[in-house]
């Protein structure tokens, strides 16, 4: 059987894995595949650094569309990123009846609804494993190994550079500032590090899971979404003492009325295995009704680790490119005429459980009147943490942990205990999940 042929649509470090594994493996692919996988042409602006890379032999141009629009291409990859010529990319490679896989979470996130429609209706399969948790193999795993259960909830560590920097202010017990600068120079975060520290890069990966999880369509647009640049060294040291640790968590749960979709930094008791993913690894934690929760761990991100789910997809493709198109695997789990328009509910309708940190005067009935604000919005404490002012100081912290209460009326005991004369500042605020 001839060997497919794959037209690879920008080679920076993911593209040069994907080629570098693909040839690497290439005896052991064909196997797995029933036949061989070629690449045969490769788009990158940079051509004297694409063609160092393939080689002589293999076709390398600056457009990107000359792939699409070439009829010898079974299957595109899209490594380009971002929103604009990606999409316009993907949609044509659609509509010329080419399959596509890519690594681009920001796009399915955004654009995903209308670009599986468009690929249902052309016949092509859009296959993007890569674009979650880099070489874990979370969206096989919950789109195939999983789909005899109803999925209750994922929560997921899987952006690694702010992993990366919340083990490191927990190690060194710096503040978040030192630690980014430390990140950028070690290559973990960007030199604009945006989208990671500020929550974007995994709720474009959280949205994806829940679509797959819950069978609704992609909606970023509705999820939750707070980074980690508030957080300080001192509630990293607070919440250890407590018995929990603080990790950037993407969230999807069903809910009585929905479902929530949200990512945010929070406190998870310390003997979950999830809770001890350190450094730039990620993870992901699954719970299903029939197999109980399950966890899927490794890196997240790199060049050959996120190769090697790429290439999954491109055997995927190989395997299923002469089947029934109503016979493959649906795009997002569930069959696209039996998608649900379970609501995702306002971050205000959450049930959750909080921690706060209040800076007060170090004065009699301080702490009286922040307990009477939380009992009179129905807010029952778990724990207290109160510190004793240093030599000469006039304020304390106060940390309370929270029971399971609505984010409004949290929203509403924190507007009411800022506004006591005895507190300074802005209460500090992180959810807290005991994922069991």
């Amino acid at each position: 059987m001839k060997p497919i042929k794959v037209g690879l649509m920008g080679i920076g470090t993911v593209g040069t894995g994907t080629y570098t594994v693909l040839l690497r493996n290439q005896e052991e692919i064909r196997r797995r595949a029933g036949r061989a996988i070629e690449i045969a042409m490769v788009a990158d602006l940079d051509n004297d650094r694409a063609r160092a890379i393939v080689g002589p032999d293999i076709e390398v141009v600056s457009d990107a569309f000359q792939i699409v629009d070439n009829p010898d291409i079974d299957i595109v990859i899209e490594l380009i990123g971002g929103y604009g010529v990606a999409r316009e990319l993907v949609m044509k490679a659609i509509t010329h009846g080419k399959h596509v896989v890519t690594a681009n979470k920001a796009l399915l996130a955004t654009y995903g609804t209308e670009i599986f429609r468009a690929a249902q209706e052309h016949g092509v399969m859009v296959a993007f494993e890569a674009a979650v948790a880099g070489g874990i193999p979370i969206i096989k795993a919950l789109r195939e190994g999983l789909t005899a259960n109803r999925i209750q909830w994922i929560a997921g560590i899987i952006n690694g550079t702010t992993n990366f920097i919340l083990s490191e202010m927990r190690d060194k017990g710096l503040d978040f500032d030192v630690v980014l600068k430390e990140a950028q120079r070690l290559g973990y975060a960007e030199a604009d590090p945006t989208f990671d520290i500020e929550g974007v890069d995994a709720a474009h990966k959280a949205t994806l899971m829940s679509a797959i999880a819950f069978g609704i369509p992609v909606q970023f647009d509705k999820a939750h979404v707070e980074g980690i640049t508030k957080l300080q060294a001192s509630d990293i040291r607070y919440a250890e003492q407590l018995g929990y640790r603080i990790k950037l968590l993407g969230i999807a749960r069903r809910a009585e009325q929905g479902i929530e979709l949200r990512v945010h930094p929070t406190l998870i008791p310390a003997n979950r295995l999830i809770a001890n993913v350190e450094g730039a690894m990620n993870a992901v934690l699954v719970q299903g009704d029939a197999v109980g929760a399950t966890l899927y761990y490794g890196k997240g991100a790199g060049s050959e680790p996120t190769a090697s789910a790429v290439i999954a997809d491109l055997v995927d493709i190989t395997r299923l490119a002469t089947a029934d198109p109503e016979h493959r695997v649906p795009y997002l789990a569930f069959q696209p005429d039996e998608m649900s328009d379970t609501p995702i509910l306002p971050m205000t309708d959450v049930t959750t459980s909080y921690y706060l940190r209040i800076r007060v005067a170090d004065k009699l009935g301080v702490v009286a009147d922040i307990t009477r604000i939380l009992a009179d919005s129905a807010i029952s404490i778990d724990a207290m943490l109160q510190k004793e002012p240093g030599e000469g100081e006039t304020q304390t912290d106060v940390i309370i942990l929270t029971h399971a209460t609505k984010e409004k009326h949290v929203n509403k005991a924190i507007a009411a205990i800022e506004a006591l004369s005895t507190v300074a500042g802005e209460v500090t605020r992180i959810r807290l999940e005991s994922l069991s």
